[in-house]
């Protein structure tokens, strides 16, 4: 057999803290060959990226520290040790990464366009009209749709899978020898999943490109990879061909991996119960500004005239492809986004408050974004980013009652109240969504908008989620709108489900009738995606 493009042997990483010292990555040793996908899964926080950013040497040095035996050898040269120049010339050249969390990987402050036409001008050598005309191919390779509109776009303009797909197209711009790729599918729907999957293989085809693929959904991994590596607590556990390991698992973790799936129903809604929410004709249009006195020429259609309620301890499913305005719709039930239509929370209408009536509405509807890591400020410790809603509804009077409080929340989202004083980057993915939901529900909300909660987490983490969300909803009759393009987790959440399509919904009703009994052609699309990608 030919030497392996990458080579990584005896890996370790610690994370050193003054005296503490922290072991990530533990003699991770894993081949990947030209041409070939290889998986490596497990939990949240069992090192599969901090293995992948080792390869670039992008881990946050010397806090981090690899051992004289650990060598990462890419193409028969040793990266570890070797000079920023030499890495500059592979890091986006023949190697790419697509990062797990897009918006925190994306500059808030540059355009898409500009974005991906750095990558060119850097390393291809093209003029500002060439890298935009490739720039534009990109896009419209990643199925993003009206690519010349959206060259002007910022991070935040876009949906959650739109800036994963702006992400693949830079990772995949100079056409890289190794593509490592960190949950590439997470923030995106199942049939924009499967598009971008078969894309991702069509390109690795064409270029010959291996593909590192970090990922906890077992589903991709059974379409893409040949092989692959099991970790659990920065160990490998359980490496060989994807059939073997998941038709017959040697090891107890992968057993639990293959067999953890969302599951279960909530609890029934009480009929007399009362709604918490009223939506009616909403709206949310975004304009669409050209020439140099940017003048209005048209408007992106968001939230086209929408319509629904929720009740006391209920939980409503909105689910559609990414940009389908989903998110756009649950911003602007919390005011966040300007839009027109009224909105009624606890039968008081709140859509034409300014903020200073509307604050105290802002106790009873809370959100808890997709992305955990972006929504939890890097400079306030987990105590402080909990107390700040408290004290500002003036919830606690005293430090001790505050304290009480927060270690409360915490234990009842499944964490210690002893981490209050730890900073959102020292938890896993996992830990930071728990964090969110504690943040939510410490001030006893009548409503959690949940935007993609459980997207970036593996799937033991997932179940454990939905269970959580599911307790605290039946102790505190919390609503919820639940934001998902997950149709299995939507399932397991929800009492009644919300298709929607271009702004619009395009059906509505139980969750099982939407499920058993689809009416509408695009929810029978969505449906039969998921279907394809659980039986692959």
């Amino acid at each position: 057999m030919t030497s392996p493009l990458l080579s990584i042997k005896q890996l370790d990483v610690d994370f050193h803290q003054g005296e503490k010292r922290t072991s990530a990555v533990k003699k991770v040793t894993l081949d990947v060959h030209h041409g070939e996908t290889i998986a490596l899964i497990g939990e949240s926080g069992s090192g599969k990226s901090v293995t992948a950013l080792s390869v670039l040497q992008l881990l946050p040095y010397p806090t981090a520290r690899h051992s004289q035996t650990s060598s990462i050898q890419f193409d028969k040269l040793e990266l570890i040790g070797t000079s920023e120049t030499t890495l500059r010339k592979i890091r986006g050249n023949r190697i790419s990464m697509i990062f797990q969390e897009p918006m925190t990987s994306l500059n808030p402050l540059h355009t898409v366009e500009k974005q991906i036409s750095e990558v060119l001008l850097l390393h291809e050598g093209l003029n500002k009209k060439q890298a935009k005309n490739r720039v534009v191919e990109l896009l419209e390779l990643v199925k993003i749709p009206n690519p010349i509109e959206r060259l002007e776009s910022y991070p935040h303009q876009l949906s959650g899978g739109q800036r994963q797909r702006v992400m693949i197209a830079m990772a995949l711009a100079n056409k890289p020898d190794l593509l490592i790729a960190d949950e590439p599918t997470t923030a995106v729907d199942v049939t924009v999943q499967a598009q971008l999957l078969e894309l991702l293989q069509s390109l690795q085809k064409k270029l010959g490109m291996a593909i590192l693929l970090i990922t906890h959904d077992l589903r991709v991994v059974s379409k893409m990879a040949s092989r692959v590596y099991v970790m659990k607590q920065g160990e490998i556990v359980e490496s060989g061909t994807v059939e073997d390991t998941f038709s017959r698992p040697r090891h107890e973790y992968t057993r639990m991996l293959i067999d953890s799936k969302p599951s279960g129903h909530p609890e029934p809604v009480n009929s007399n119960a009362p709604e918490i929410i009223r939506v009616k004709n909403l709206r949310v249009w975004f304009p669409i500004k050209r020439g140099f006195f940017r003048k209005t020429v048209g408007h992106i259609k968001a939230v086209d005239e929408i319509n629904f309620f929720i009740k006391s301890g209920e939980t409503l499913g909105l689910v559609g492809e990414s940009g389908s305005g989903k998110s756009s719709l649950g911003m602007a039930c919390l005011r966040l986004i300007d839009s027109n239509g009224e909105i009624i929370v606890a039968n008081q209408r709140i859509d034409h408050l300014n903020q200073r009536l509307l604050k105290p509405y802002r106790k009873n509807v809370q959100i808890v974004f997709q992305d955990p890591f972006g929504s939890l400020s890097p400079r306030m410790t987990i105590g402080q980013i909990i107390s700040e809603g408290l004290v500002l509804h003036g919830v606690a009077q005293t430090t001790q009652i505050l304290d009480q409080i927060i270690g409360k929340t915490l234990e009842e989202v499944g964490l210690s109240g002893e981490m209050k004083n730890r900073y959102p980057h020292e938890f896993s993915g996992g830990q930071r969504q728990r964090i969110s939901i504690a943040r939510a529900i410490a001030l006893k909300p009548k409503l959690i908008v949940l935007d993609e909660p459980t997207s970036a987490l593996d799937l033991s983490i997932q179940a454990q989620i939905i269970e959580l969300l599911r307790d605290l909803q039946k102790k505190y009759a919390i609503s919820y709108l639940f934001i998902s393009h997950d149709l299995n987790v939507v399932k397991a959440m929800s009492h009644r489900v919300m298709v929607m399509k271009d702004g619009q919904i395009v059906e509505e009703g139980q969750v099982d009738e939407i499920f058993n009994a689809p009416g509408d052609e695009y929810t029978k699309t969505l449906l039969a995606a998921s279907v394809e990608l659980s039986t692959t």
